[in-house]
This record gives C-alpha cells, structure tokens and sequence, in this order.
C-alpha cells in the first residue's frame, strides 16, 4: 500500500470548511487533493520503500501491474472540493473534444458526493438551450447565466457530469470529488473575478463552445450500499465496516473522509488516500465516512 500526503490548493473560490474537516490551515481552500499525479505536481508517499519520492515517479514502476500501462498520469484526481462561491459556468471535452482542441486522447469526467449540500440547494447543470439556434443566439450575446440550468441536490446525494455538459458547484457546498485525471476546463462565465493582480480571470468561450452538448444533463443517485460504475472509473461509499480489504484484482483508491484511521504507524487524516493493492486490508473501526475509486476493469 502507499499512503499519500496532501496537497492544500487554495482558490479565489474556496472556504474554511476543508480546513475544519480535515484540520489543515487556511480559511480560502478550494481542493484538498488526496490523489493528483500531475507533470511537476504530485502526492508524496509516507510510508513503505517508497517514502519520500512522489507518486508521479513511482506510477510507472507498478502501472503495467494493474493495465494502466498507457496512462502517462495516474488516471484519476480524488480531492475534497469546497465552494464558498459560486464556480465559474463552464464544461469539460469529452474524449473526441479532446482530442481535437488538445491532442489528446481523452476528455474528462467527474462525479461529486456532496458533504454539505449549497446554500441555494441547486447547482449549475445542463442548459436551457432548446436548439443550436438558441445557443448560439445566447452565446453571442453572453448571456451565459440564462443559459444555465439547475439540478436541486441535498447532502448524501451523488452526482455524474458527463464530459460536454454545462455545469458549476454553487456556494456552500462541500463535496468529495472524483474525476479523470485530465485538466481540461472551459470557462463560459466567472462572475467578473479578478486574479492576485486585479486582472479578469481567462475564459474559452470558443472551446467551451466546442465542448458543449446542449442536450447533456445530470441526474441525483443515491450509494444505498451499491458501488456506482462510470464509464472509466467506480465508487463505493464505506461507512459500516470494521475492517476493508481490497477483494478486487485492481489497485483500490481508499480515501478518508470522516473518522480516524491508523495504517503502518501513521495517524491517517480526513483527506488522505491510500492506495490498497489486492487483499491489502484496514482497520476501519473508526472510520465514519470513506470511499474507494478505482478504474473500470472492462476499461482497462
């Protein structure tokens, strides 16, 4: 197993609950990252032979193990994700997208489990677009909030963004995140926030014009004891057991929410995610909340 430090990102957008949640400093947290394995950026690994080199090293030394062997980047980002404001109104490229706005070869998805619900109880999710003539009447004349539809959520629900839907987390909302490791967004609107240095944020209305599917809207699920599967990737929510082993035959995603946790002399924090290769086991006595991601074995 690897344990993962990690990673604080601070946004002009994010808020103080993280930081009470997972008892890290800083009042403007946007993303807790439990799992980022980026060129440049990357966990690092507490424990075992590993200790002390990074993930985005040592993912090629076991990626073949488990068929991950054409992924450049460990494929999936895990982080808990707090909204103190709105996001910006924006869209993610599907795999063909993807390919043809940034040569690669896939787009990105992403799901939420909302920990605390937003304020308003909605999020951004799909459009109000009837046709391409309506979308593009709209986008011509930025009226990119008209646009936007909602989706009502509430806590304990589960959310799927289909890459080339419009959407947003709303203020107060608090969720755990898990997406394709693929930085890929596309801002339609910011709600006119400036960067450190006073200056607009950037946006891609031409690209997310491109990415757009009018026609793509989420839906709420609920966990009820079932592992959720995606396209390229599965969740299940632990909150009942005494002890977790991985039983599957892939690397196993095991990320803390609530609780306690200890695994090979280290205290385990809310946050943190150890990856679990098979029939690895944890104590989960004290575990109050967690979830296991993996990648799809028929995706592999």
């Amino acid at each position: 197993m690897l344990i993962l430090k990690r990673i604080v990102h601070n946004t002009i957008w994010g808020g103080p609950k993280i930081s009470r949640l997972a008892g890290v400093d800083g009042d403007r947290i946007g993303h807790l990252y439990s799992l980022y394995c980026r060129e440049g950026v990357s966990n690092e690994i507490l424990n075992g032979e590993w200790r002390g080199h990074f993930l985005n090293d040592v993912f090629p030394r076991f990626k073949d193990e488990f068929g991950m062997s054409r992924y450049e980047y460990f494929p999936l980002t895990l982080a808990l994700t707090e909204a103190r404001e709105n996001l910006s109104i924006q869209v993610h490229p599907n795999d063909r997208a993807a390919n043809a706005l940034e040569h690669r070869a896939r787009g990105k998805r992403e799901s939420w489990f909302f920990i605390d619900a937003p304020d308003e109880g909605t999020i951004i999710n799909g459009c109000t677009c009837r046709d391409l003539e309506q979308e593009q009447a709209m986008i011509a004349r930025g009226e990119f909030m008209a646009m936007a539809d909602t989706l009502a959520v509430s806590e304990g629900d589960y959310v799927f963004v289909e890459p080339g839907t419009l959407h947003a987390i709303t203020a107060g909302s608090l969720v755990f995140e898990i997406e394709e490791g693929a930085d890929f967004t596309y801002r339609f609107y910011d709600y006119g926030r400036t960067d450190a240095e006073g200056r607009p944020r950037e946006l891609h209305v031409e690209k997310a014009t491109t990415a757009l599917d009018i026609h793509l809207k989420s839906v709420v699920k609920k966990y009820n004891g079932q592992e959720i599967k995606e396209k390229t990737y599965s969740t299940k929510l632990i909150n009942d057991t005494a002890t977790y082993c991985n039983e599957s035959p892939s690397l196993e995603c095991f990320t803390l929410v609530k609780g306690n946790l200890e695994c090979e002399g280290i205290t385990i924090a809310p946050g943190t995610t150890i990856l679990l290769w098979p029939s690895e086991r944890l104590d989960a006595r004290e575990v109050k909340l967690a979830f296991v991601s993996k990648m799809r074995d028929d995706d592999l």
